[in-house]
């Protein structure tokens, strides 16, 4: 997000806070979450050494689409870019190569020649055109009436999709959502993103900002690092063991 010149000063420190605090989340689900093993030196080369197909992170919508809107007003894309950044910045501490589909909340057209098709198009060419990549496409849920909470996995059509999508599906319980009964399910065919890329996707809907409860946690940033955590636990464990 583009910032005044007093605040881009403080843009470096408030990297380092963002990394820091998914770090510490990182500790918190260590024993649950299967990246706990590269703590153990004699036994994997280091994390950067491995050759991994690049992470792809999506944060949902964007610009003039905000997603979904929760009553106090909080966007989806908000909330989808924070854990997107998280995400990255665990990502490059690593030494591991990660893109993203958008880095702030700028629109890529004026107003009247937006079109949501078209900027999943882009997100779409922007996956098929990596010679290797993983795709990790985040999102929020909702719903009409606010009983329906927990994360959610929906997978691409192919089977290293479902086996991703159950894999991160059982770290997200595991980690931080132990109380969650849903289930990793295929995306309907509908979804143009998981249903136009030649690569493992998921997409993850991290809770529903028509739950009270979830839409407090979701605004809490130690609870995004969390899921961040979770996230990055996952493709580290799938691509460690596929050997993409």
């Amino acid at each position: 997000m583009e910032m005044k010149s007093p605040v881009r000063q403080r843009e470096v420190p408030f990297r380092r806070q963002r990394i820091l605090a998914v770090l510490s989340s990182v500790l918190l689900l260590i024993g649950s979450l299967y990246f706990a093993r590269w703590m153990l030196p004699e036994r994997e080369p280091a994390l950067a050494e491995l050759k991994r197909p690049v992470l792809l992170i999506d944060p949902g919508h964007g610009g003039y689409d905000g997603g979904a809107i929760a009553y106090n007003g909080v966007k989806e894309s908000d909330l989808n870019l924070s854990i997107a950044l998280k995400m990255q910045d665990l990502a490059a501490f690593y030494g591991l190569s990660a893109v993203m589909t958008r880095q702030d909340d700028s629109p890529r057209t004026d107003t009247a020649s937006y079109s949501e098709h078209e900027d999943l198009v882009y997100r779409a060419d922007l996956a098929n055109s990596l010679s290797s990549c993983i795709l990790f496409s985040i999102h929020q849920n909702t719903f009409p009436t606010s009983q329906p909470s927990g994360a959610q996995i929906l997978y691409g059509p192919d089977a290293e999709s479902r086996r991703l999508g159950e894999l991160t599906h059982r770290n997200l319980i595991n980690g931080i959502q132990p109380e969650n009964r849903r289930v990793a399910a295929p995306a309907p065919k509908e979804l143009f993103l998981t249903s136009h890329v030649n690569c493992p996707v998921i997409l993850v809907e991290c809770g529903f900002l028509s739950n009270l409860s979830d839409l407090q946690r979701l605004c809490d940033g130690r609870y995004q690092s969390s899921l961040a955590a979770a996230l990055m636990g996952s493709y580290l464990q799938f691509t460690d063991t596929s050997r993409i």
